[in-house]
């Protein structure tokens, strides 16, 4: 007589085993970390703290918590009262060194999300720069009359400190059931989060209840100086990727009532939400899923065309996040014949049991409190 494990008591089994073989190895990265962020504790490592506000959007994890979307979120509520600037690395751009958004920037010169950012926000200026401190600095020499800074993905880099730090965290994967790499997620021992001014739990159900929320408020324990808040993504109508092209519009309305079908291309951390979201409309959804921050080559645009033209009816898209759109839009091997039925999924951030006024409040009080006078 046999017995066949369920798949769910398989993954399940499977990263019990991963998590300790790679205990030991998650345990030195620890060590590594904490010795870091000791010696930035005890002023052995120097830190540089700026004259103009900075605000720091961050995690423990490695990507999937939704950074970009509130990054966005913060730059829309702060760009229309103050001269604003986001800096970030640029992860995975073609340049080094210092670079400032202009016309001719695209994701090879940006990266994917500051180069997103900078076409979502022409208010606001984008830079970036692997060296944090350098960044800021030249920000301020280029532009005399700068009013604040935010930090996309700055939780770690603790060379700058920022006035204001807000530490994001995945409902489905909070920090405080996670590990250390390379055993689970995390980039440092949970107790980093007591670094945060305020901690945002994202990608909470809509309908998330308050009893729910004091649960997950337990969990996370945190100071009497931090402010805990959850936030949920909203998904906006279908955007053309290569709107120059002739496109036909489309609607979730259209889909669902042409039952048709969608094949969603995503190189994220977690596309699982847009998933969920899609199944509200139609049940005929393919997928290829790439790596975070995936380049693509021709030979992905082969396998693309290649699934796409599997489809059997002529009622059909191709569904993109807005981060894989930044590096899709300026792609030369993108194939022309896919421009018109492709389409990017805009996200954006709500705030949740009406908690939206006090986080707001929260921010723009921190601007306030800490700007010059001009």
């Amino acid at each position: 007589m046999s017995c066949t494990l369920l798949p769910e008591k398989q993954n399940f089994l499977k990263n019990q085993v991963k998590h300790i073989i790679l205990s030991p190895f998650a345990l030195i990265y620890g060590i590594v970390t904490g010795i870091r962020n000791w010696m930035f504790d005890q002023e052995i490592l120097s830190t540089t703290e700026f004259s103009i506000p900075t605000i720091s959007v961050g995690n423990l994890a490695v990507g999937g918590t939704g950074k970009t979307p509130h990054t966005e979120y913060i730059l829309s509520i702060l760009q229309t009262e103050w001269k604003t600037a986001m800096l970030s690395r640029g992860y995975k751009r073609k340049t080094k060194g210092f670079k400032l958004s202009d016309e001719q920037s695209n994701s090879q010169t940006l990266g994917d999300e500051p180069y997103q950012i900078h076409r979502k926000f022409p208010n606001v200026t984008v830079a970036v720069d692997e060296k944090r401190v350098h960044g800021v600095k030249k920000l301020q020499e280029l532009i005399p009359d700068l009013q604040l800074v935010v930090l996309d993905d700055a939780f770690q880099h603790r060379y700058i400190q920022a006035g204001l730090s807000i530490l994001l965290t995945d409902f489905n994967n909070l920090y405080s059931r996670d590990w250390l790499l390379p055993a689970g997620r995390l980039r440092e021992w949970r107790s980093g989060s007591k670094r945060a001014n305020i901690i945002v739990v994202t990608k909470c159900p809509e309908d998330m209840k308050p009893i729910d929320m004091r649960l997950y408020e337990t969990e996370l324990k945190p100071e009497s100086n931090q402010l805990l808040f959850f936030s949920s993504f909203i998904y906006d109508e279908l955007k053309p990727v290569f709107p120059r092209s002739e496109y036909e519009k489309w609607t979730f309305q259209k889909i669902k009532e042409a039952n048709a079908e969608v094949l969603l291309v995503a190189g994220i951390v977690s596309p699982e939400p847009i998933l969920d979201h899609l199944a509200r409309y139609t049940n005929k959804v393919k997928t290829l899923f790439f790596e975070d921050h995936h380049d693509f080559q021709p030979k992905d645009f082969s396998l693309i065309n290649k699934q796409f033209d599997a489809f059997s009816s002529n009622e059909k898209i191709i569904l993109v996040t807005e981060k894989d759109a930044a590096r899709l839009v300026s792609n030369l091997n993108f194939p022309e014949t896919l421009k018109t039925r492709t389409f990017a999924l805009p996200i954006r951030v709500e705030i949740l049991h009406d908690q939206e006024t006090l986080f707001i409040q929260k921010i723009k009080s921190y601007v306030v409190e800490n700007s010059r006078n001009y």
